[in-house]
């Protein structure tokens, strides 16, 4: 077991199951759900791994076993290592109250070579030319504005300034805007007059 961290954090209700617990903090703090769905995905993990051992009764030595288990048997990525990392030190840290200390010791995953391959603008032209309708719209709002792919699929109406053509992304720290590109600001309009009409009962 850890020793007790003194400082000050949210307490979880003690009610709730553990895994709930851990989600009643992340909340708390405010966390995106993708986010508390893989830590907690990962901690449920960590669980069974250990032979559903309570993480209480666990600490550092179990955790950095977990990671070598991992990268060793499980031949995970580097940046998944380290989720599963991030998610075991908010365990410790923000629900249990402890600190797991310097965690060195574990067999680090490998990192790849791998570069990311980006499409010329005509090969871009050519794939965009293959979608049409939401799929259509949505793929050129994620090339025009930089949108991320949650951000664009879960854009609504209300987000949208059609007289500026800027689009407001909602997000937990901060909200910001984008410019949508001449071109696709002038469909937004009838893209929504199109599914009102699809959507309203017929006559």
């Amino acid at each position: 077991a850890l020793p007790i961290c003194p400082r000050e954090r949210f307490i979880p209700n003690p009610k709730l199951r553990f895994l709930d617990q851990c989600r009643e903090v992340m909340r708390f703090k405010q966390f995106a759900q993708r986010t508390e769905e893989s830590y907690v995905d990962w901690i449920r993990r960590f669980i069974v791994w250990s032979g559903k051992r309570h993480p209480r009764e666990m600490g550092t030595v179990e955790v950095r076993g977990f990671l070598t288990h991992l990268a060793a048997e499980r031949n995970v990525a580097a940046a998944t290592q380290n989720q599963a990392l991030n998610a075991l030190v908010f365990l410790y840290r923000e629900v249990i109250g402890g600190e797991l200390g310097w965690l060195d010791g574990f067999e680090p995953a490998k990192r790849g070579a791998r570069l990311p391959e980006v499409l010329s603008r005509a090969e871009v032209q050519a794939l965009l030319a293959q979608l049409s309708g939401t799929n259509g719209l949505i793929a050129r709002l994620l090339y025009g504005t930089g949108l991320r792919l949650l951000e664009g699929l879960r854009l609504r109406i209300k987000d949208v300034d059609f007289a500026r053509g800027m689009i407001v992304v909602r997000d937990v720290v901060r909200d910001r805007s984008l410019v949508a590109d001449p071109a696709e600001r002038a469909k937004l309009p009838v893209h929504r007059a199109e599914t009102r009409e699809a959507l309203s009962p017929a006559r």
